[in-house]
């Protein structure tokens, strides 16, 4: 029972993380963001290190992590009415740096303790400044780590439908997954002949594009005719292969060419963001959720208005990213024990290996994890605008393309190289 409040609370707390941290990039400026961020992940890791640095089961923890718990709905919306207050006027286009040693020339009227500590000091803009730059050179970090982390949950899909093939009585399973092997090719196969009719692919971008799903494709069939992968796992890296390329290119948003002119965007039909069927469901929940009672359709109105702040790509992003780094915090103990029941235990603090460890100690931080991987996504679009606002959070050249490519060659090349010292056919697949 216990566990529906859990999946509920921390649903709702990601909603609000989801919700907040680009209301607070919208309305008051990137200082804004930054502060409002930094605090929320401050606070998240003082929770977590008083989690990790008590005794499991004392009461100490327990009244801590009681009292932090429950604060936690006063303190996320006392943070972003503090940060929209304090820091709503947005610097403009100079950086920290220049702030800050404006600040100790121009500030000769003021004490030592307002030069130090009061707005616009050094400890604020030093704060802020190294935030900032953490997260914008951590980018890259996080996409490398989203391939691995891939590849780790492909390499544990395949163990454990080879596990469920070779463990049944009957060939079910086998139809089954390559029923759903098949369904996941032809949906990566549908988005890439979107990106084919994307216009601005150039032809070195055709080029790479070329050579990244050539060499997917001979990683996907050496690994299924030498039985060292297979469909499973065939399958899952041809839609990560296509899903990062994807990324590259768009937005997930129409294609209508407003920024060609009137006259290409008459001439190219739009691009739905996502196949029919879906847009077609999103059109029949929108008319539904318009005939509800006034009150709650002002409060959905709401919602949807803090979800248009944000681009489709951040919010795809991210739950992709959290779905894979969760996994992956399960994957590898349960990976060298090949069962199932294993993905359902806790990380193990006596597990021997380096990198179960690593995870097992991260996914005590996750929210703060979390919190620093979203903000990194918003940044990648923060961009500033001759708007009424000055900024926005769905312009600008979002940039990292290289990263992108760069995550699609690791994890190919290390997807190679667990095949070629992989183990036998019979030891993958059953062949009976």
């Amino acid at each position: 029972m216990w566990w529906i409040f859990n999946v509920l609370f921390s649903s709702i707390f990601l909603l609000s993380i989801v919700l907040s941290i680009p209301v607070a990039f919208d309305v008051g400026g990137r200082d804004s963001g930054l502060a409002y961020s930094l605090s929320l992940f401050l606070y998240y890791f003082f929770y977590s290190t008083v989690k990790l640095a008590t005794p499991e089961g004392s009461r100490i923890r327990y009244t801590v992590s009681a009292v932090l718990r429950s604060s936690q709905w006063i303190i996320i919306p006392t943070l972003l009415i503090w940060s929209l207050g304090q820091f709503g006027v947005d610097a403009g286009s100079t950086n920290w740096v220049e702030r800050t040693l404006g600040g100790v020339f121009q500030s000769k009227s003021t004490s030592w303790t307002e030069w130090v500590f009061g707005k616009d000091g050094v400890l604020e803009t030093v704060m802020l400044g190294s935030w900032d730059n953490m997260l914008r050179y951590s980018g890259p970090v996080f996409q490398l780590l989203e391939g691995f982390c891939t590849l780790l949950v492909i390499q544990a899909a395949g163990q454990l439908t080879r596990w469920l093939v070779n463990s049944g009585r009957s060939d079910s399973w086998v139809i089954t997954l390559l029923a759903f092997s098949g369904s996941v090719i032809a949906s990566a196969v549908y988005f890439l002949w979107r990106i084919a009719q994307f216009p601005a692919i150039s032809n070195v971008d055709a080029a790479l594009i070329g050579v990244a799903m050539t060499t997917t494709l001979f990683l996907c069939v050496y690994g299924i005719g030498s039985g060292r992968g297979s469909p499973v796992e065939s399958s899952l890296l041809f839609a990560y292969v296509v899903l990062c390329v994807y990324q590259i290119f768009t937005d997930y948003l129409p294609s209508d060419g407003t920024s060609h002119g009137e006259e290409q965007a008459s001439s190219q039909p739009e691009i739905p963001p996502l196949p029919p069927i879906i847009m077609a469901s999103y059109s029949t929940l929108m008319h539904v959720i318009s005939s509800l009672p006034y009150a709650i359709h002002t409060s959905l109105a709401f919602l949807y208005a803090a979800f248009q702040t944000i681009t489709p790509s951040v919010i795809i992003s991210l739950l992709y990213r959290l779905m894979v780094f969760y996994c992956a915090t399960r994957i590898i103990p349960s990976v060298r024990d090949l069962g199932a029941q294993a993905l359902a235990h806790d990380p193990d603090w006596d597990d021997s290996e380096t990198a179960a460890r690593v995870l097992g100690f991260l996914s005590w931080f996750s929210p703060s994890i979390l919190i620093a991987v979203y903000t990194s996504l918003l940044l990648q679009h923060f961009s500033t605008s001759d708007g009424d606002d000055g900024w926005s959070l769905r312009g600008g050249d979002v940039g990292g393309s290289t990263w992108r490519w760069v995550n699609v060659g690791l994890t190919m090349a290390l997807y190679g190289i667990e095949l070629l010292l992989g183990s036998d056919g019979s030891d993958h697949w059953k062949v009976d």
